[in-house]
């Protein structure tokens, strides 16, 4: 049985990467930020308390490390904190890495799509030149670069997830906020630009496409992970519209509204499917409404 460390593993994605790789027969071991009792194998510890994860990774010895440990909103408010958990705490993970002498398969690291920016190019490959128009963006850009520099020393591989959604995401990212006024059969909603397209995908497909990586072993590589598809805000809401036959007004906030926004944002996955093969889950119409429909 292999060992996979995933940091991060308290959030969002972190829980349902835990169960893909259970589910195909891997021992994880979590760490995070959060106190999880419920967690077996798992260590609450700080990205820079280097001497605590230090102990982590000789004691668990992995196969293999997912990071996923991040600030991972283009809206967090504290831009300093963005920098420096991104740049900075990813460092101190691969510092203490490769202190510990042990020889690792892979390493994934999370990127994001936000670093290609505004472009005209269509759906977005790897080789689109990057151009990213806010800190969040450029604090992943640079963890890239800075991560780089590790690569004659530890097996990394990169990773530019573009959006993605599912059961159990906060509900200060877009999607899950309008499913939930949607579910609440609220009267009103605000939003911001309606009218920006993005590539949406789920969950469950992002977590196997990096269990399935991770068995690839792509070292160096920058693997985009999308849908291929296009969706606006306001195809969502019409679409959730339809289905529940509930009309609700649309209010834009202007405080919603970002500087610099992206317009549009869809990517070409042909890469990554010549990778690991066909992706799971993904009709984004079944995700919304698998969140719809969820306690209802």
């Amino acid at each position: 049985m292999k060992t996979v460390l995933i940091t991060g593993v308290d959030g969002f994605t972190g829980e349902y990467l835990a169960k893909e790789f259970e589910e195909a027969g891997w021992f994880v071991i979590g760490v995070g930020l959060r106190e999880l009792s419920y967690r077996k194998n798992y260590y609450q510890c700080d990205l820079f308390n280097e001497n605590k994860l230090l102990s982590i990774i000789l004691d668990s010895k992995p196969n293999t490390i997912v990071h996923l440990a991040a600030v991972s909103s283009v809206a967090h408010s504290n831009i300093r904190e963005i920098y420096n958990i991104n740049i900075n705490g990813t460092y101190s993970l691969l510092s203490s890495l490769h202190k510990s002498d042990l020889t690792f398969e892979s390493i994934l690291l999370v990127s994001s799509a936000n670093v290609y920016g505004n472009t005209n190019s269509g759906l977005i490959d790897e080789n689109t030149t990057v151009m990213p128009v806010n800190d969040y963006a450029v604090s992943k850009l640079s963890m890239e670069f800075m991560a780089r520099l590790w690569l004659d020393k530890l097996p990394i591989f990169f990773v530019r997830p573009f959006n993605y959604t599912g059961i159990g995401q906060g509900q200060n990212f877009l999607v899950p906020k309008i499913v939930s006024h949607f579910k609440r059969r609220s009267d009103i909603i605000e939003l911001g630009n309606v009218d920006v397209f993005r590539d949406y995908g789920d969950v469950r497909s992002v977590v196997h496409a990096y269990r399935r990586l991770i068995e690839v072993r792509p070292v160096g590589e920058v693997i985009n992970i999308c849908a291929g598809n296009s969706y606006s805000i306001r195809d969502i809401i019409e679409f959730l519209r339809n289905y529940t036959n509930h009309h609700m007004e649309i209010k834009v906030n202007p405080l919603f509204v970002r500087d610099h926004e992206i317009k549009i944002l869809a990517g070409d996955n042909t890469k990554l499917i010549d990778l690991i093969g066909v992706l799971k889950f993904q009709n984004f119409e079944d995700t919304l409404l698998w969140m719809l429909e969820d306690s209802i």
